[in-house]
């Protein structure tokens, strides 16, 4: 059986138990830290040993209908995209 991923919530109690806060203010850090992220996006926000938040333009191009085959284009748009730190990696994976 799988673990559930932890709630805000947990979180929040976590963090406050570890820097001897309250747990509203551990909340209040995490919507904090979320509005920041959501507002620098645009040129890139590092959460330092997790990773980095980064717009990205995508080149237009072109794909499939899977279900004809027929040829479509799709456009240039961009996109958000999560980079994960080397500190984090090696962490979680091990070091290789």
């Amino acid at each position: 059986m799988a673990a559930k991923a932890m709630t805000k919530s947990q979180i929040a109690e976590h963090i406050a138990k570890k820097v001897e806060i309250k747990k509203t203010q551990a909340v209040a850090v995490l919507d904090e830290m979320a509005k920041l992220a959501y507002k620098e996006a645009k040129n890139s926000f590092t959460l330092p040993g997790i990773g980095k938040i980064v717009l990205v333009q995508r080149k237009a191009r072109t794909g499939r209908n899977p279900q004809t085959g027929a040829a479509i284009k799709i456009p240039a748009k961009k996109v958000v995209k999560f980079r994960v730190a080397k500190a984090a990696k090696d962490s979680i994976l091990g070091k290789k």
